[in-house]
């Protein structure tokens, strides 16, 4: 072969091995974008801490609430009304109430005769005689002799003496120290009877000389 021809048949090779196996065109440049800023994720804020609760009191052991401590009790009292006696018009009511070293009575009476009258607290609840004999004699637990309330020996019955004015109306308030209103106890006025008497107890022996009984009430249970 002649060498023209050669050179022209090696250039044929050249020119189709350009174009079916030439290196590819290369891509074309992507602009450079600015990276977007994230969110943050979202968080729920933590709740605030509940404030502390204050101390229990002290309870008993085994746990519950410590029990109330109890309220004080009332003062016993009674309220005793006074009938007529004698043929007499005499009403009246008394109020009994412990306090502390004896018991208050507070007696108050109209249809009375004025003066100076006595009352005593006798030893027997029974006012059923039309004289009041039934209600006994003075009450006296501790068997001293009979006296005023300022005396140094007394019955624990004797209260004195009511001042009644001229309308027949008078009130009287004593304290009987030694007595009380306590159900079976010694010295106890449950269950004895009010007298009130015709005239003046003078401290005289052996009942104070104080006359007819005209007017009569049983001291009953307390409340």
């Amino acid at each position: 072969m002649k060498p023209a021809h050669r050179l022209s048949l090696l250039a044929s090779f050249v020119l189709v091995a350009a174009a079916c196996g030439g290196s590819p065109e290369p891509a074309p440049a992507v602009p450079d974008v600015p990276a977007q800023p994230q969110p943050a994720p979202e968080t729920t804020p933590a709740p605030a801490p509940e404030p502390a609760a204050p101390e229990a009191a002290a309870t008993p052991e085994g746990g519950g609430a410590a029990p109330a401590a109890p309220a004080p009790a009332a003062p016993a009292t009674v309220e005793v009304p006074i009938e007529a006696r004698s043929k007499s018009k005499l009403k009246g009511s008394a109020t009994f109430t412990e306090v502390e070293g004896g018991v208050k009575v507070a007696v108050q009476v109209s249809g009375a005769p004025k003066g100076k009258i006595a009352v005593h607290v006798h030893e027997t609840g029974d006012c059923s005689a039309p004289d009041a004999k039934s209600a006994g004699a003075h009450y006296n637990p501790e068997n001293h002799q009979h006296g005023l309330p300022d005396a140094a020996a007394r019955h624990l019955g004797d209260l004195g003496n009511i001042e009644v004015k001229a309308d027949g109306t008078g009130t009287h308030e004593i304290v009987a120290k030694g007595a009380n209103l306590k159900q079976g106890a010694p010295n106890s006025f449950l269950g004895r009877a009010i007298i009130v008497h015709e005239k003046q107890d003078d401290g005289s022996q052996p009942s104070g000389n104080a006359g007819g009984r005209i007017g009569c009430g049983v001291i009953g249970q307390s409340k």
